[in-house]
């Protein structure tokens, strides 16, 4: 769950311009869009390769003799807290970052969350895990054009959000160290709505950022990057708790 860049712009009211009608803000919004879909579809071939072909699917999971998950080899390990440490690095080692740098951080971020998705498709149905990513797709774009088109400026509901994200950790490792019965759907229901919340925040934010970097092709390239990757995260972080509500365990 990463925060790059939220809170960036919110010198800038949301009804200051009219957003429909700027094709450099549609161009660069474009290209927000193009990556987190291409990152989605990354994602999801390196968890079928990772979750379907045998060999690889050994180095990282421990399985049934029928082909579900019972628990994680050290690499899968690795690779399931590898992108928290990506972050928390690159928080304190990016601090002028660069098109290329944050290019490659979202692409490695990408990679290891894909390889370590395909705990999904052995711990829930195939049939569940793609109706659930359409419900995730339909609900992301809606929460998206919303975010993109709304005048009302979001930036209070967005403190909200972050203040929900934090707790929502907190919650999350306790959890983790201390199981309660039914805290872990509390967390799933409260992830939903958070989440939700905040790719129509992160849409408003790129938005606001486009207008404040006035041109500047380098800090537009930084910003596509690490835009797509608070929308990827927010995607792939609603997807999960929606698939933890609804999903069918094999």
């Amino acid at each position: 769950m990463s925060d790059f860049n939220r809170g960036y712009a919110r010198s800038i009211p949301a009804d200051r311009a009219d957003m429909s009608v700027d094709a450099g803000l549609r161009s660069f919004m474009l290209g927000v869009y193009n990556k987190v879909a291409l990152g989605l579809l990354l994602s999801a071939a390196l968890a079928f390769l990772t979750s379907a072909y045998a060999p690889v699917t050994s180095l990282l999971y421990l399985t049934t003799p029928d082909g579900r998950l019972a628990g994680f080899t050290l690499l899968g390990t690795a690779i399931r807290f590898a992108p928290l440490v990506m972050m928390l690095v690159a928080m304190f080692a990016m601090r002028n970052p660069t098109a290329r740098s944050s290019g490659i951080l979202y692409w490695a971020l990408v990679a290891t969350i894909g390889a370590g998705s395909g705990v999904w498709l052995l711990a829930y149905t195939g049939a569940s895990v793609a109706s659930t990513f359409l419900i995730t797709a339909t609900a992301f774009g809606a929460l998206s054009l919303f975010g993109y088109t709304t005048k009302k400026n979001l930036s209070g509901f967005g403190s909200f959000l972050m203040v929900g994200l934090i707790g929502l950790i907190l919650a999350s490792l306790v959890q983790v160290f201390f199981p309660m019965p039914g805290l872990g759907f509390i967390i799933s229901v409260l992830g939903v709505f958070i989440f939700a919340g905040l790719i129509a925040y992160d849409t408003q934010n790129l938005k606001m950022s486009y207008y404040q970097m006035g041109g500047d092709q380098q800090s537009m390239a930084v910003a596509t990057n690490y835009g797509a990757l608070n929308l990827y995260l927010n995607f792939i972080n609603l997807f999960q708790f929606l698939l933890s509500i609804f999903g069918s365990r094999r």
